[in-house]
């Protein structure tokens, strides 16, 4: 890497917000990206994938994602199915178009899950992945017939309580993920949109605006000039 380098990734250092930060890993920018499109990758992508080789899904899999229609599930959607594997989400009913465009078969949140997605998978799934951390570990256990197939990146306390897996960046990094992304964006098999841009400043209004819960696609900080330059 030399000065002048389109290249996007993340620090393991620590989580914060500034105008300068010490890259871990790193990986060239995919050229049809602009700065903010690729700052909006690697959190989401590297948790993504870093679940899915966890459970190691592949070609032929049968993979139940318990909240779907956020940033790092709806990756992980993506790359699942880029991967051969069928995939099934839970998401509210108002998501559910959306999931079917990524390739998912949607299905709804709440009582009678387990019941539900038997309906689309009478054998039940090979794996599951939960994002939600709404408590449903136990459902998702019953559906992939063992806790050893159910990976979690939201319920530390359930994880630890059930004997699912809980996924963590200290544990390991899917770093791979940053050099994969370029190919499957430039072959349009791939994307994760950019929701809304906020200038460094006014960072308290965009994790208000995170908070709220109904942003489809990353938040981004800009760097430089009150925010309305491309460096993020």
């Amino acid at each position: 890497m030399t000065v002048g380098d389109r290249v996007f990734g993340f620090s393991v250092e620590g989580a914060a917000q500034a105008e300068l930060a010490v890259q871990s890993y790193h990986a060239p920018i995919p050229p049809s990206l602009d700065f903010p499109g690729a700052a909006a990758l690697p959190a989401a992508i590297e948790t993504a994938t870093r679940a899915l080789d966890q459970l190691g899904v592949g070609s032929g899999s049968t993979l139940l994602i318990n909240g779907a229609a956020g940033n790092v599930d709806s990756a992980a959607v993506r790359l699942a199915v880029v991967r051969g594997g069928r995939v099934s989400g839970t998401a509210s009913p108002a998501s559910h178009e959306y999931l079917r465009s990524l390739g998912a078969e949607p299905v709804a949140y709440g009582a009678g899950l387990v019941e539900r997605v038997r309906a689309l998978a009478p054998d039940g799934v090979d794996v599951a992945l939960d994002v939600a951390g709404n408590g449903m570990l136990p459902e998702l256990i019953e559906l992939a017939d063992s806790p050893e197939h159910v990976v979690t990146v939201a319920d530390f306390a359930g994880a630890q309580e059930h004997g699912a897996t809980f996924s963590r960046g200290d544990t390991g990094r899917a770093v791979h993920a940053l050099a994969e992304i370029g190919e499957l964006i430039e072959a349009g098999c791939f994307s994760l949109p950019v929701a809304q841009t906020f200038p460094l400043a006014e960072i308290a209004e965009a994790h208000r605006v995170s908070e709220d819960g109904h942003v489809r696609g990353k938040l981004v900080l800009l760097i430089g000039r009150c925010g309305r330059d491309d460096r993020a």
